[in-house]
């Protein structure tokens, strides 16, 4: 069988924002079309910033990286992400390190200089395939502080010698440190082997990382190759990059806090990972108003075929229900194999959520011959594909109840608080106070909680908060 493998690259302390889940997904799709993924997520635990951050707090550095990545890992369950079948670090991983440079020296792509080994891309006629760029673009002093001891100025480390006060390890040129590139090669080649089938990782990482990453693999192997290489784009706010250096970021867990973690997810997916996604409240929002539509949409479905004594015969399915799902599952199969095109699988829910809710709730739906049998199918469609996407929550309700408990935070108010007003309401109406009814009704739709009216009484859920809606409104 044909074997998918994914390399996540590097985590570092200043990357524990959402932007690190966006191509998290794919390995449910890949499994889905029946192919076998070793998903490989590698942490970088050892590096510059890590070294600077734990002399700032005066802890180890390997310590303190071990516990952002446990924290990293914890988030990525929160999110539903799948796990990776190996996550290596490269505080594990000398000997692979050590040896590869050895090799990439052997055959004479590098050089070594007072104890540091440097990559000598002027050996490397292919360096900057991935990127576009060329030699004459890399002027010294631009991504790098210059040194002289270099052949030429884009010539990158592989080995950095030991400085007073940092961890090291021994090796051939003396102790020292690897080269931020060269650990995530050596750590691949250990689990997937030098040819390989996907590579993932950020747009920013293209040039040096990915770039040098090519080099050195080829230089140890020249059989290297990898088939795909997937980038995905920045969550930006306000158009901007969001980053720790520009103190315009939101760590996974600021956001859930106040946002279900489904609804996040269903927000990333929104955009295509390449492209940019704009982090705002209004966002945000609209994520969590749409999952909270589909989520109760299929828990009324379920709640009904619960109810239903019959057997629900699979041959029976009317043709207007198999055109609607044969078109959704197209829609799924298409977009999803056209590099991963969620924001068109998410629209094409609109379809079959619509119909199970004609079929639950209008007069001509309830009366459509085997309406039972139409509804089985199209929540079963939709729960598949939710599956899939990783969007499937264990249970309807529970996701429901958890959806508006997040608003009721937001809103900063408690559910009794809710409920005493739709009493204070219900009141006012009794008594003919109708500008008292409205305006309960609107401080409510203010902080993203709208009233339902109906027969039975009158019932509370999630929206979108008036002035975001109105603010909204007026953009566009």
């Amino acid at each position: 069988m044909f074997v998918v493998s994914l390399l996540m690259i590097l985590v570092t302390l200043d990357m524990l924002v959402f932007m690190s889940i966006l191509t998290f997904f794919s390995g449910r799709y890949f499994k889905h079309l029946g192919y076998e993924v070793c998903y490989v997520r590698n942490f970088t635990d050892v590096d510059d910033k890590i070294i600077a951050r734990a002399k700032e707090v005066g802890e180890d550095p390997i310590s303190l990286s071990r516990r952002y990545c446990e924290e990293f890992c914890q988030d990525m369950v929160t999110l539903n992400c799948l796990p990776p079948s190996v996550e290596p670090k490269v505080s594990d991983h000398m000997p692979q390190i050590i040896d590869m440079i050895d090799k990439i020296l052997s055959n004479g792509y590098a050089y070594v200089v007072d104890g540091d080994v440097y990559f000598n891309v002027e050996n490397f006629p292919e360096y900057g395939k991935l990127s576009g760029r060329d030699l004459e673009d890399n002027r010294a002093g631009e991504r790098v502080a210059v040194d002289s001891r270099k052949k030429h100025p884009a010539d990158f480390a592989l080995w950095k010698s030991a400085k007073p006060g940092e961890p090291f390890w021994e090796s051939p040129w003396g102790p020292g440190r690897p080269g931020w590139h060269i650990e995530c090669s050596a750590m691949s080649a250990a689990y997937l082997g030098y040819s390989f089938d996907i590579h993932g990782g950020g747009i920013d990482l293209v040039f040096p990382h990915h770039e040098n990453e090519i080099a050195q693999s080829c230089a140890a192997c020249k059989k290297s190759d990898i088939s795909l290489w997937m980038h995905n784009g920045f969550v930006t706010i306000d158009n901007e990059k969001m980053s720790k250096s520009l103190g315009n970021f939101f760590t996974i867990r600021q956001v859930v806090d106040l946002y279900h973690p489904l609804a996040l997810r269903y927000f990333l997916m929104g955009a295509h990972y390449r492209s940019p996604i704009n982090y705002s409240d209004i966002q945000l929002e609209s994520a969590s108003d749409r999952v909270f539509y589909i989520y109760e949409t299929l828990h009324e479905c379920e709640s009904f075929l619960i109810e239903q004594d019959q057997a629900v015969r699979k041959d029976s399915i009317p043709p207007d229900t198999l055109s609607i799902i044969d078109n959704f599952q197209n829609v799924f199969l298409t977009s999803m194999s056209d590099d991963l095109h969620t924001p068109v699988v998410l629209a094409g829910l609109s379809e079959p959520l619509k119909s199970i809710n004609d079929l639950l709730h209008t007069r001509t739906g309830k009366k459509q011959k085997f309406r039972v049998e139409s509804l089985a199918a199209l929540e079963k469609s939709i729960r598949n594909v939710l599956t899939i996407l990783g969007l499937m929550p264990s249970r309807y309700s529970e996701v429901l109840q958890q959806l508006k408990e997040k608003a009721l935070k937001r809103a900063k108010l408690t559910e009794d608080e809710v409920l005493r007003k739709i009493e204070e309401r219900a009141y006012a109406r009794i008594q003919k106070e109708y500008a008292k009814s409205d305006a309960i009704r609107k401080d409510l739709a203010v902080v993203g909680i709208t009233l339902m009216d109906s027969p039975n009484g009158t019932t509370w859920r999630p929206a979108i908060p008036l002035p975001l809606q109105e603010h909204h409104g007026d953009a566009l």
